[in-house]
């Protein structure tokens, strides 16, 4: 854990897109947003990625997202962007611009649309790999794609030196830990694990990190399980997971909302951004406030509230 060489590693939020309608960037929402997360000790930022609401978003506001969230870091912490797409082509103009405004690495999930095969899988990742200009992670994401990256696949594609990652949101641990096996014959590879409530179990697995949600509401709540780790208190570690595990309730336990739903509610709540979302996803109804702003009492989160 935590080679020098590594390109990123710790806790890498995958920034949410604060939006004012499901067509305009909230400016003001997303400096806040990103100050939040940075004032909390964060180790980098993860843009345009199921959080950050990428696919839903036109190629414009893409831009537009890398261009003001890496003018306004400035350098403070290392940037990966998304470039994942139907369409090659327009991964590659998106990384070619991430790569302009300073981004550190790109972010690529299987194409999304046709079914394929991992034959067709490797064919498409080499012929990406010949053409970006920035370090790429693997997006592991099949619940979204259709698509696993399976082992054999990241065997043969982690012998192209334009990957340096994985990062896993399958949910399946022990497709990670075949993960974790399979890189640690590579220690210059990083590996991240997606879902948060998997943070210390992978992290004792091997991970290098986690792309965590929650990191939103309590940053230095997970920096702290970080570093705890990588000091080898698993003691301390797994008493902050208790808190991890009570947050959440916040975005999980209500309704049938989805993740996405209740931290933008629950942002809103803090003053933080506004709740709206790109098309086809929409606000929380109304009558769902006021339970997740009673939730968020009961957890003791604030505007102020970063552990």
């Amino acid at each position: 854990m935590n080679r020098p060489d590594h390109l990123i590693h710790g806790i890498i939020p995958p920034l949410l897109t604060p939006l004012l309608d499901w067509k305009t960037l909230d400016i003001s929402g997303l400096e806040r947003l990103v100050e939040r997360l940075l004032t909390g000790g964060v180790h980098g930022l993860f843009l345009l990625g199921t959080c950050g609401e990428g696919p839903s978003l036109d190629g414009t506001m893409r831009r537009e997202i890398i261009d003001r969230v890496s003018r306004y870091v400035g350098g403070r912490v290392p940037i990966l962007a998304a470039v994942s797409d139907t369409s090659l082509v327009e991964s590659l103009r998106l990384a070619e611009y991430a790569a302009e405004k300073g981004c550190k690495g790109l972010v690529l999930s299987p194409p999304y649309y046709h079914p394929i095969t991992q034959d067709d899988l490797k064919r498409y990742l080499f012929r990406l790999a010949e053409h970006v200009p920035l370090p790429t992670f693997l997006y592991n994401m099949p619940s979204h794609t259709k698509t696993w990256i399976k082992p054999e696949t990241l065997t043969a594609v982690f012998e192209h030196p334009n990957f340096v990652g994985l990062k896993d949101s399958s949910g399946d641990l022990d497709y990670f830990f075949k993960a974790a096996q399979l890189m640690k014959k590579r220690p210059e590879l990083t590996l991240l694990i997606g879902p948060e409530h998997l943070l210390v179990p992978a992290l004792k697995l091997g991970a290098h990190g986690g792309i965590c949600g929650g990191a939103h509401l309590l940053p230095r709540l997970f920096v702290a399980i970080y570093t705890a780790v990588s000091h080898g208190n698993w003691t301390l570690a797994e008493t902050l997971e208790r808190r991890l595990m009570d947050l959440g309730t916040l975005y999980n336990g209500f309704y049938d909302a989805s993740f996405l739903g209740n931290m933008k509610c629950a942002l809103s709540i803090l003053g933080i951004c506004d709740g709206e979302f790109a098309e086809p996803l929409h606000a929380l109804d109304a009558k769902r406030v006021p339970i997740i702003a009673e939730h968020l009492a009961k957890l003791g989160i604030n505007a102020e509230t970063l552990e």
